[in-house]
Order: structure tokens, then C-alpha cells, then sequence
């Protein structure tokens, strides 16, 4: 779930408004229409979530750029953190009155707001430059055949490791099956190494096992299957929880885990960035993360994407991830699309690649990159063969919360596979 850079979650910094202006929420929705806005002064009213540096400034500049190129146009931008921005687009969903411009994870939410009405079909808008986008990067926000959402940032979970401390404990390579998997974890138990951090406080990064344990076992139509019927007894979904009952059997995380942030002091990002763990699965984000909760472990950090599950239906080339998009209430200002194409140009794009606050979606923007560990990444999403979002964005809210809170009980030996499974089905059924 999910720099999340402009991606996930809690390590986003305090609440804060900032921006270009900072219009009263009650202006939301209101006044510009398509039809009205062709001509003459139009203002747009952009909501993003980006109060991290570099990306907040860089926002803000490509915002200034595009007004100075286009005087007619003013944007009012807001900037919320990741939390009182979901809190504050839920009123204002309920309340029928969007943003013109506003952040989107995709999925469930985004679901229910197209569902609504509120949102801007921007197939045929887009149609002329969308083929500039990686296709990976637009299956988010893409429902029923028609897109709702420009993409800035893609991204995926994979496993971030400790070379120094694998070569301890005498691994050479890193794990490409479960099984193997397992077997390294012994190796550093073995050596005296703690082999995962997680952040038990938060849940989410113990969703991420879960939900890659079903990819891996049931593959891509399996989760799409069981999104489709509410139903998640399957077989896959109560083999990834025995799976993970088998990790959680080994005690392989960081002592006092359950109480751990992720960002927090002491939590699973500081544990790895100080080189107290071997492992953490998590975003493409965690580099950073590592190095400003910790101290960050340089060249001895890698990276290798979640193993394959032996007998299991999914591929290696299967990810899990999310990233940002900008989607259109419905009635938006025209000079909206124009904004998103702007931003999409290989120009604006590059500029937020290379500062290292996003993936590139935009062909031709990945050049830009210069981290390995973020080349090692866009690698790997490259060589996609397809694309899950983050349970907990992918499905509606109430059933993302059931997946972090069932899964999290399993981990803590509180629920069993086969109730974990149901909880979730119960909740799904329920909506």
C-alpha cells in the first residue's frame, strides 16, 4: 500500500497544506465545466500527496511552469498527507464534490467514486499521448476497458537484502523458491542474524507475504477470480496462509515486531537500514526509507523479487505493487487534460525520475535513473508479465482492512489459515 515516495504510506511526513494557494474545501467541484473553460481565465484545483522533499518542490515548479506557459490558467494546489488526504477525499467522495485534479492509488476506491459518477472517463482524452505511458503503469486505473487515471509512478514489493550478512551466513545467491527461502532463513538463524524486519504495529507490510503467498500460488486469475465473487476460501488463499504460518513458525523477525512501525524509531526501516536484519519485503521506496530512518547500508543492499511457490500457478513475473495517478472528476476544467499531458511529457517526467521520487511510467523517462537498486527495480516491473495493486487498495476499504487485520492475527498466531480466508470473504460479502 501503498514514497510509498508518492506511494505508500506512513512515512509520509506530519499533515500539511501547502502549495500554489489553498482554496476552502467547499470549492471543490465547483464552477469550471468542459464546456465553459475552452475559453477565457479557467482555475484548476490540484490535489497530490506529495509533502516529501524532492518531490513536493518539484510538483509545485511543474505547476508554476505550466501557469507561465498558459496565463489564462491558474492551478490551486493542495498538498495532504497520505492519511488526511485518504480522510478528506472520503467526505468529499460522499459528498459528491471532488477535486478537479486529485492523487489516486486506483483500485477499490477509485471504484466506488467511477461507480458514483464522479469521475472523468479520460480514454479518448488521453488517446493521443497515452501510448507514451508504460501499458503496466495504466492496469490500475483502468476499469471495464476504460482508463480514469494518468500514472506519475509505478512501482512494486519485492525482497531488499543484506549481501554482507547473507554472505555470513553463507548464501550465495538469493532464494528463487519458497522453499529455498525457508532454508536461508534458517542459515541466518543459524549464523545469529536476525533474517526479516517487518512492522507488526502497521500490518500492511505482513499483507505484503499474504497477498505475494496467493500470487505466487494461485497466480494473477485467482486473486482476479476472487475479487470478482467476494469469495477468498479457495485453495490458494488458505495455501498462502499456511505458507506464512510456516515463516511465522521460524520466529524470523526482529524482536518487539509486533510493535513496530514501519518508519518509526527502532521499526522494520531503521532495523534494516542499520544492518540489524538480513531482509525486508517492501516497495521500491525502502532504499530511502532505510537511509532516513537509518543509516542505510549502501552497496550491501539488494534486491530480488518474492520467490515462486513450488506447484503454484504464478509466475516470478508477477508483481505486486501500486504507484500514484492523477484521475478527473467528472466536469473538470478541458485545461485539466491538457495539465496531466504536461506532466506526462518525457521533460516533466525525467525531472521527477531523476531526483529519485518516482519509477518511471513515461517511455523514454528511465534513462534518468541512476540508482542501481531503482535500475534493479525497473528492471524487473520491465520484465512484468502482470501487474496486482496492493490488496488493501485493490479492493474496497473495508476489505483491505480485514485482509492487514486477519493476516496480522496469523502472524501472531491468532487466527489460523482457514479463518483468515473466511474473515476476509465474510467482510467482502458483506459490502
Amino acid at each position: 500500500m501503498g514514497e510509498q515516495s508518492l506511494s505508500r504510506r506512513s512515512f509520509l511526513s506530519a499533515a500539511a497544506v501547502a502549495g500554489l494557494s489553498a482554496p476552502l474545501l467547499s470549492a471543490c467541484g465547483g464552477g469550471n465545466s468542459d464546456a465553459g473553460s475552452s475559453t477565457g481565465k479557467v482555475t484548476v484545483e490540484w490535489w497530490n500527496i506529495s509533502t516529501t522533499e524532492p518531490a513536493k518542490s518539484l510538483w509545485a515548479s511543474a505547476a508554476k511552469e505550466y501557469m507561465a506557459q498558459h496565463p489564462d490558467v491558474t492551478i490551486k494546489l493542495v498538498t495532504l498527507e497520505n492519511e488526511a488526504y485518504k480522510s478528506k477525499m472520503t467526505a468529499l467522495t460522499a459528498s459528491g464534490k471532488l477535486p478537479d485534479i486529485f492523487h489516486t492509488w486506483g483500485g477499490g476506491v477509485l471504484k466506488q467514486q467511477v461507480d458514483a459518477g464522479l469521475v472523468k472517463d479520460l480514454t479518448s482524452a488521453i488517446a493521443p499521448w497515452s501510448g507514451n505511458l508504460t501499458p503496466i503503469s495504466l492496469q490500475p486505473y483502468q476499469l471495464d476497458g476504460k482508463t480514469y487515471a494518468v500514472p506519475f509512478d509505478i512501482g512494486m514489493v519485492g525482497f531488499w537484502y543484506n549481501k554482507a550478512l547473507f554472505a555470513k551466513a553463507g548464501i550465495t545467491t538469493p532464494p528463487a523458491t519458497w522453499a529455498e527461502f525457508l532454508a536461508d532463513v534458517k542459515k541466518l538463524k543459524s549464523a545469529g542474524i536476525t533474517p526479516i524486519a517487518v512492522a507488526g504495529k502497521d500490518k500492511w507490510p505482513e499483507m505484503y507475504y499474504w497477498a505475494y503467498l496467493a500470487l505466487r500460488v494461485g497466480g494473477l486469475a485467482a486473486l482476479k477470480q476472487a475479487a470478482a465473487g467476494n469469495d477468498f476460501t479457495g485453495a490458494p488463499f488458505v495455501a498462502a496462509g499456511q505458507h506464512l504460518k510456516e515463516l511465522a513458525d521460524l520466529s524470523p523477525f526482529q524482536q518487539g515486531f509486533q510493535g513496530a512501525g514501519y518508519d518509526a524509531p527502532g521499526g522494520e526501516a531503521a532495523t534494516m537500514g542499520n544492518g540489524k536484519a538480513a531482509m525486508e519485503l517492501m516497495g521500491q521506496w525502502a532504499p530511502n526509507v532505510e537511509k532516513t530512518s537509518g543509516k542505510g547500508i549502501g552497496t550491501d543492499l539488494g534486491f530480488f523479487p518474492f520467490p515462486t511457490v513450488e506447484g503454484g500457478q504464478g509466475l516470478v513475473t508477477e508483481v505486486f505493487g501500486g504507484g500514484g495517478a492523477h484521475a478527473l472528476r467528472k466536469g473538470a476544467p478541458a485545461a485539466a487534460v491538457d495539465i496531466l499531458k504536461y506532466f506526462s511529457t518525457v521533460g516533466e517526467a525525467r525531472k521527477l525520475v531523476a531526483s529519485g521520487a518516482v519509477m518511471p511510467v513515461v517511455k523514454g523517462a528511465e534513462s534518468a535513473l541512476t540508482d542501481p537498486n531503482k535500475q534493479a527495480v525497473a528492471k524487473t516491473l520491465a520484465g512484468a508479465t502482470g501487474f496486482q495493486l496492493f490488496l488493501d487498495q485493490a479492493f474496497p476499504p473495508a476489505v483491505g482492512q480485514e485482509v492487514n487485520d486477519s493476516v496480522a492475527a496469523l502472524v501472531a498466531g491468532q487466527k489460523s489459515p482457514q479463518q483468515v480466508a473466511q474473515a476476509i470473504t465474510q467482510t467482502a460479502k458483506s459490502q
